[in-house]
C-alpha cells in the first residue's frame, strides 16, 4: 500500500473494530466478528494477496446475506460489518481498481446506510480523495444556470378525480399549519422556486449534477414503467449513465419496446451527494409537532432527525401507482412537470389493494399499500367500486418547477412525469 492516507484509514477501521469486538460479536457472533477484524489487522499490516482480498468479499456477501433476514440492533449490526468489510475492500485495491473501489463504497451508502460511527462522513472523505488523485476529477465548485425544458406539459384532466388539489394564496404560519391546514392536502405555488436547486446550482444541469457526484458513481434504478408487473426489476447504474437516459438538459431519450424505463425512485439520493442537500431549504413546517387531536397515534420517522428525504428521477411517462404512506409528506417539483393525483384515507374499501389480487412483488401483504387500479387510465368497467366511491373525492393537479405539494398520512396518490422530472419528497 503506497497511498499514506489509505494505509492510515484502514488501520483506523482495524481499531475500531478491535475496540468494539465484544459488542459487535454479540449480535453478529464472535466467528463471524472475529474473521472481520482477523482481515482487517493482516489488511491493515500491510497483507494484499488475492486470498485475502477475496475472504473480504465472501464476507462483504454473507453479511448482505444477513441484513435480508434480519432486525433491530441485530440488523444495525450487520450494516455496520457491511459498511466495514466495504471500505477494507476499496482501500485494498483503490490504486488498482479505482472506479470499482468507489462503486464498493457507493453500495456501502445504497445498501448498509453507511452504519457506523462517522462512516458516512469517511466514506465521502475516500470517495472524493479517489476520484481527485486518481481520476483526475475537479474540486471547484461553480454556478450553473437553469436549463430549460422545452417539452410542454400536459395539463388535461385526470379522469379518475373529479376536483382539484387546493391551493394557498401564501404559506401559513407554523401554527396556522399545525392547527388548520396539517389535516388536508394543499400546493404552495413556486414556494421552492428561490433553491439553489432552481437557481445557481440548477438541477435541470446534466453538467452540475455530473459534477456533484463526480466520476464513478453507482446509484439504485428501477427498471420497468411499474413496479407491480412481472418484469419490473431493481439494479445498480453508473449515475452518467442512467442521466443519459432522464432526458434532463434537452437530451433526446430513444422509446421503444426493447428499452425499459429507468427510474431512480424513493433514494436518500442527497445523503449519497451531499452537496445536493445543500441546494433544497428544508421547510420549517416539517419540524412541526402534529396536533395530538388530529393524529393520536401517529409516529413520526424513526431516525435522528424524524426526518426521511428522498429523491425521484426520471424521463417523461415515469410513474409511481396510486398506494399510501405512514408519514406526513412534502412533495417539492425540482425540475419538470409531475401530475399527482390523490385521494383520502376514507377511500381504502374501494382501493383494491393489490395484496388482496396477488401481486407478482408480494410477500406476506407488503403491497397491501397499493391499489391495482390504474388512476391515469380511463374507466373500462374494472373496478367499479372505484369509480363509484372513491372518483367523487380523488383531486388531482400538474406540479410545476418550485411547486411544494403537502398531504398527511394514509393519503392515496400518485404520480406521472409529464416531462422529464426531479421531485424531493420530505417524511416527517
Amino acid at each position: 500500500m503506497t497511498v499514506s492516507w489509505a494505509s492510515e484509514c484502514m488501520q483506523n477501521v482495524a481499531t475500531e473494530l478491535r475496540d468494539d469486538v465484544e459488542e459487535l460479536s454479540a449480535n453478529c457472533g464472535y466467528e463471524d466478528q472475529s474473521r472481520l477484524v482477523r482481515v482487517a489487522n493482516q489488511l491493515a499490516a500491510g497483507a494484499c494477496g488475492g486470498g485475502l482480498l477475496r475472504e473480504v468479499e465472501v464476507l462483504i456477501d454473507h453479511a448482505h446475506k444477513k441484513m435480508a433476514s434480519s432486525s433491530g440492533r441485530v440488523l444495525t449490526t450487520w450494516r455496520r460489518f457491511y459498511t466495514d468489510a466495504c471500505i477494507l475492500r476499496s482501500l485494498s485495491d483503490m490504486e488498482l481498481f479505482t472506479k470499482a473501489a468507489i462503486a464498493r463504497l457507493d453500495r456501502a451508502i445504497i445498501i448498509a446506510g453507511a452504519a457506523g460511527h462517522h462512516k458516512l462522513e469517511l466514506i465521502h472523505v475516500l470517495i472524493r480523495k479517489a476520484q481527485v488523485e486518481f481520476l483526475g476529477a475537479s474540486c471547484e465548485c461553480y454556478g450553473i444556470r437553469p436549463t430549460s425544458i422545452t417539452i410542454s406539459p400536459s395539463t388535461s384532466k385526470v379522469s379518475a378525480s373529479s376536483g382539484t388539489i387546493p391551493y394557498l394564496n401564501s404559506p401559513p404560519s407554523l401554527g396556522a399549519f399545525r392547527s388548520q391546514h396539517s389535516h388536508q392536502p394543499f400546493i404552495l405555488r413556486g414556494f421552492a422556486h428561490s433553491w439553489p436547486a432552481l437557481q445557481e446550482h440548477s438541477w435541470s444541469s446534466l453538467e452540475y449534477l455530473r459534477f456533484v457526484a463526480g466520476p464513478g458513481r453507482v446509484v439504485p434504478v428501477e427498471v420497468g414503467r411499474d413496479y407491480r408487473d412481472n418484469d419490473w426489476s431493481q439494479r445498480l447504474m453508473d449515475w452518467e449513465e442512467f442521466l443519459a437516459h432522464t432526458g434532463l438538459g434537452g437530451t433526446i431519450v430513444q422509446s421503444d419496446d426493447e428499452t425499459p424505463t429507468l427510474y431512480l425512485a424513493q433514494h436518500n439520493l442527497l445523503m449519497q451527494f451531499p452537496a445536493l442537500r445543500d441546494d433544497i431549504c428544508v421547510p420549517d413546517y416539517v419540524y412541526t409537532s402534529p396536533s395530538p387531536i388530529l393524529f393520536p397515534s401517529y409516529q413520526p420517522p424513526g431516525n435522528d432527525e424524524q426526518l426521511i428525504i428522498n429523491a425521484w428521477l426520471g424521463p417523461t411517462g415515469t410513474f409511481s401507482p396510486a398506494h399510501f404512506d405512514p408519514y406526513f409528506n412534502f412533495y417539492s417539483q425540482v425540475v419538470g412537470y409531475k401530475t399527482v393525483w390523490l385521494a383520502p384515507p376514507s377511500s381504502s374499501n374501494s382501493m383494491y389493494p393489490v395484496a388482496q389480487l396477488g401481486s407478482p412483488h408480494d410477500s406476506g401483504g407488503s403491497t397491501g399499500n397499493t391499489s391495482a387500479v390504474d388512476v391515469f387510465g380511463e374507466s373500462d368497467g374494472s373496478f367499479p367500486a372505484f369509480w363509484a366511491d372513491v372518483v367523487p373525492h380523488a383531486m388531482s393537479a400538474t406540479l410545476e418547477p418550485g411547486d411544494v405539494l403537502f398531504f398527511p398520512p394514509g393519503w392515496w396518490h400518485a404520480m406521472r412525469s409529464e416531462t422529464p422530472s426531479f421531485s424531493v419528497s420530505m417524511w416527517f
